[in-house]
């Protein structure tokens, strides 16, 4: 009874673990991704095996007088039969991994095709009287260490599998002793065989190894009530995974940030780390801007690592738009810009500056029936530190490949951690000015070029370097936004209303975005569904504590 009640708290313990495909709690579950790798090394092989019994049928039938036997000795050869058994079992474990969905029990069909391709091996190599037979090493302990390797099951079940694999060529023994050849007595022909159950046993340790591994990334990936499905994508700052709750229907997306990326470098750093993550993680919680990314939860996992659990998002961000799609027009521009300014107004009220405003941090969605929806990402994800670790990181390779210095008011790069939030309006000129060009402010070969240009450099009228008619009130705005001097820029909330205020020939609303994403993002634009997840199993006995 009391084990039954450690399960269930077990299995209603929030934790976000690898997806495994069931709601079952276990002890050896693989998270999806390995899963579908391990099912695609099985498929393979059993592609493999299905071609090297067909080059086995081909020899024994193109060739019998000299493949036959050994030093001209005929005998039966039922290769036809057992090879036409075993290519129909590896092309049937195919079709089911390449038609099913990657789960532990294709791994455990895997371990039954084993078994199968043992007993073919195992029924040929008796098959023959052993007087014309080069006694070596069975093919079946090859087999055996080659399918632990590749679809490792639990080492129970690998163990077993194994050696009833690893007794297939007894068995075959047995076979040819019914069928009237002479064969060795039982205690011979196993120890002939030892090799196959040597391999037998060190199968188990490829499954040892991966069960520990996979333990290890569920510690990893423990944070909150997530489970976490397919990896996303990662960057300088992390990694973001989709996810799903484990009791109700709400996707989500989880990034998960290290502290050494954002500059901890002893045990206090991670501490105050800590604390400036926990509190700007609340500040970002508590927006209530449509156009900010809505935060579920946030945390820290068991390994030290912090996570934000967020909405999932359905679009482009707006790097990728603009460089598969080119620049936009300037009615389309002014309505994405509008939105970005709505969040960012609000967070500036709020005493939260964003810091790392650019294109890949703001995002296209559609959300439900509404397309060119806006959401601004990455709130309080930033370096923290001293001025001469913040000026130090802001030189870094990271921020180089991720094309941050393009966007970085003068300010910053002079150092003043304590950043007016009207650096956040000079970034987000520079998403404008990249939205009507789809250029770069300022181009530089290097960071400290790039910082030179913001610096002391004089940024060249949008107009000027598009085909694309630009107003001239919208080209006033971006170039107020681009002033060195903060003191001259608006803040968010003049911005958004002075975003208002440009009008275009033709105004960009709802319907014309429904249509843009039709013509060129069709795949977002179909029903979205959600699926249910699987009701918990839930024991009727009841818990006591």
């Amino acid at each position: 009874m009391r084990d039954k009640e450690t399960r269930l708290k077990r299995r209603m313990e929030p934790a976000l673990t690898p997806w495994s495909g069931t709601t079952e709690a276990t002890d050896w579950s693989l998270p999806e991704d390995l899963l579908q790798q391990a099912s695609r090394r099985l498929s393979i092989l059993c592609v493999v095996a299905a071609v090297l019994w067909g080059i086995g049928l081909f020899i024994g039938n193109s060739f019998p007088p000299r493949f036959a036997g050994l030093n001209g000795h005929p005998y039966p050869w039922p290769g036809n039969l057992v090879g036409g058994l075993a290519i129909t079992a590896a092309v049937a474990m195919w079709l089911y991994i390449r038609l099913g969905h990657a789960r532990p029990a294709t791994l455990d069909v895997g371990l039954a095709f084993l078994v199968v391709n043992a007993f073919a091996i195992g029924l040929l190599d008796e098959w023959a009287p052993r007087e014309v037979r080069n006694r070596s090493v069975s093919w079946i302990a090859v087999v055996i260490l080659t399918c632990a390797m590749i679809a490792p099951s639990t080492p129970r079940k690998t163990l077993f599998a194994a050696l009833v694999a690893a007794s297939m060529d007894p068995i075959g023994a047995l076979i040819a002793h019914l069928r009237g050849v002479a064969v060795p007595a039982a205690a011979e022909t196993f120890i002939q065989y030892w090799p196959n159950y040597a391999a037998a046993f060190l199968a188990v340790v490829p499954s040892q190894v991966l069960q520990r591994l996979g333990r290890q990334i569920s510690r990893v990936r423990d944070a909150g009530s997530y489970q976490l499905v397919q990896r996303l994508g990662g960057g300088g700052m992390g990694e973001v995974w989709r996810a799903e709750h484990r009791l109700l229907a709400r996707p989500a997306a989880v990034k998960i940030v290290r502290p050494e990326v954002l500059g901890a470098a002893s045990e206090s750093d991670v501490r105050l780390i800590t604390q400036r993550f926990m509190r700007e993680a609340q500040a970002t919680a508590v927006l209530g801007s449509p156009h900010t990314i809505n935060v579920y939860d946030f945390g820290v996992t068991k390994e030290g690592a912090f996570y934000y659990v967020m909405e999932l998002l359905v679009g482009r961000d707006l790097e990728s738009l603009v460089r598969d799609f080119g620049p936009l027009p300037a009615n389309r521009a002014v309505y994405l810009l509008r939105q970005a300014c709505h969040s960012l107004a609000e967070a500036h009220s709020r005493n939260l500056v964003h810091r790392d405003i650019k294109p890949a941090n703001i995002y296209v969605c559609r959300m439900g029936l509404d397309y060119d929806f806006i959401k601004v990402l990455d709130f309080g994800l930033v370096k923290f530190g001293d001025r001469a670790s913040t000026r130090q990181n802001l030189m870094t390779a990271d921020h180089v490949t991720s094309g941050t210095p393009a966007y970085m008011a003068p300010e910053i790069i002079l150092g003043n951690v304590e950043t007016d939030p009207r650096a956040d309006v000079y970034a987000l000129g520079c998403v404008a000015y990249w939205m009507l060009t789809g250029q770069l402010v300022f181009q530089a070969e290097t960071p400290m070029k790039m910082f030179v240009e913001h610096l002391h450099g004089t940024p060249v009228p949008p107009s000027q370097r598009t085909e694309l008619p630009i107003p001239r009130d919208l080209e006033a705005v971006v170039m107020r936004c681009l002033e060195k001097d903060p003191q001259k820029r608006p803040d968010a909330a003049e911005l958004f209303q002075m975003s208002c205020q440009c009008k275009a020939s033709v105004p960009w609303d709802n319907e014309a975005a429904r249509e843009w994403w039709e013509l060129h993002l069709s795949e977002f634009t179909r029903g979205l569904t959600l699926a249910m997840p699987a009701a918990p199993a839930v024991s009727s006995s009841p818990v006591t504590r």
